[in-house]
C-alpha cells in the first residue's frame, strides 16, 4: 500500500510540474517544432533574411526599432536582436492575443526564463538571434514581456503578406 501512494504522490507532483510548464511559455512553449498561428521555427542552415531589431530605453520609454516589420509568406526571417539598453529586454513573437496572456503570466513570475525558438532574453549590451518561418499571412506581435516593459512601449508589429 505504501508503494502504490509513493507511487501515485510522484504521479500527482509530475502532473503538477507538467502543468506549469506549459502554461509558462510564450506561443509554441512545450511545441519547439510545432507550427503554430505565426509560423514555425525556421531552420538556421538554411537561407534568411535579416532583420535587426533593437531594444533600448529612453526619455521614460521603452522601445524597439523599428516597431513594424513586413514579411512575406514563406519568408524565413533572422532576427539580429541588440539590446543597446541599459536593463535586460526580450523579444517574444507570439499572436496579440498569446503575448497579452502571457504578460500576465510574467508579473505573478518576473524572472521566468524563456526557451522558446520565438523569443529571446538580452542582458544589457548583448545580442542574440531567433530564427522564424513565417508560414501564415496576418499581423502578429512582438513583445518585451518583462513586466512594465510592454506597457512602457516595447511592443511591435509583423505583417505577414
Amino acid at each position: 500500500m505504501k508503494r502504490v501512494l509513493s507511487i501515485l504522490s510522484s504521479a500527482v507532483v509530475f502532473a503538477a510540474l507538467s502543468t506549469n510548464v506549459a502554461i509558462a511559455g510564450p506561443g509554441a512553449a512545450g511545441h519547439h517544432d510545432a507550427e503554430v498561428a505565426y509560423g514555425k521555427p525556421g531552420d538556421p542552415k538554411k537561407p534568411a533574411r535579416i532583420v535587426q531589431i533593437r531594444m533600448g530605453e529612453g526619455d521614460g520609454k521603452m522601445f524597439f526599432a523599428p516597431p513594424i516589420v513586413e514579411i512575406k509568406k514563406g519568408e524565413q526571417v533572422r532576427f539580429k536582436l541588440i539590446n543597446g539598453g541599459e536593463l535586460d529586454h526580450e523579444l517574444v513573437i507570439a499572436t496579440l492575443q498569446e503575448n497579452l496572456k502571457h504578460a500576465e503570466e510574467m508579473k505573478k513570475n518576473p524572472d521566468m526564463e524563456h526557451d522558446d525558438p520565438n523569443a529571446k532574453r538580452l542582458a544589457p549590451k548583448k545580442t542574440g538571434d531567433i530564427v522564424w518561418h513565417f508560414t501564415k499571412a496576418g499581423e502578429f506581435d512582438f513583445s518585451c514581456l518583462i513586466p512594465g516593459h510592454r506597457e512602457a512601449g516595447m511592443t511591435g508589429k509583423i505583417i505577414v503578406k
